[in-house]
Parts: C-alpha cells; structure tokens; sequence
C-alpha cells in the first residue's frame, strides 16, 4: 500500500482572481461608457441618474481623435471634457472644465447632486480596470474606496 497523498495545488486557497484587469485600461482608447453603478467605501450603493427612470446618465468618453488622449461626458448636469492618461495600467486625468448650467429639478436632479462628487472621484483614482468577457465593464477605486462602475457603450 502506498501511503501517497494527491498533492494540493498551493493556489487552491488562494482567493479568486480580480476580473478587471489593471493592464487592460490600455484598450480604453476611443470608448464609451456609462456609470451604472456607485459603491460608497463602507459598501453602500450609492443612487446614480438612469434612463430607465427618465434622467440622462452620467457617461464617460475615452477619445484619441485630435492626436490627443480627451476624455468628456456627460456629469449630471452639464458636459466634461479634459484629458487622460493611461501609464503602468493605471488611468489618471488632467483638469477637467464644463459647461454651467443650472440642474436643480427635473429628471436631472439627481445627476445635479452627484455632479461635483462624480467630477471629484475622476482627479482621486487609485485603480482601474477592465472586465474584458461581455459585458465589457470599467471599474475605478477611489483613493477613499468608493468604486465607480461603467458599462461599456457602444458608438
């Protein structure tokens, strides 16, 4: 009799995988995306504008038309533009300017509220990443732990 054990891989403890992957931002060229979700740092969802319930979503645009990296959208209430810049897998962005209008009621509301918040979260990312297998999702983590979730849209 053999006193054999099957040995154990020593990966079977480990913890899954993240399935966004960091190096993958470097696909975020020439993409659409739009927020759909808004996790706090303690892990409560935060209410985010969705067209199924009449309000513009916030969305988030990766553009290398002008020879340049833009990023620009939709915040809430007003349109974004800037740049962005993807080094070592990690997605930053520059000084972010937008329109002025006034959002206080209406569907919009809500965006209104989450506008200075959304456009604050973009200048504090600590993380991003890129669920490749459909759908296609973008996650960034704020230097506070809030996490920001983005579904691609297509052009």
């Amino acid at each position: 009799m053999c006193g054999c054990a099957i040995p154990q891989h020593p990966d079977t403890s480990a913890p899954p995988t993240d399935p966004y992957n960091p190096a993958a931002t470097q696909l975020l060229d020439d993409t659409q995306w739009e927020l759909t979700a808004w996790t706090e740092a303690g892990g409560q969802p935060r209410a985010i504008p969705t067209a199924a319930v009449g309000a513009q979503p916030i969305t988030l645009v990766f553009s290398t038309e002008s020879g340049r990296r833009r990023a620009s959208g939709f915040s809430g209430c007003n349109r974004y533009t800037g740049t962005y810049d993807l080094k070592d897998g990690k997605l930053s962005f520059g000084p972010l300017a937008g329109t002025r209008m006034a959002c206080v009621s209406g569907p919009n509301a809500l965006g209104g509220t989450l506008e200075r918040p959304y456009l604050d979260a973009l200048a504090h990312v600590a993380k991003s990443g890129v669920q490749m297998k459909p759908p296609q999702s973008l996650r960034l983590t704020l230097d506070d732990g809030q996490v920001l979730t983005f579904a691609r849209r297509e052009k």
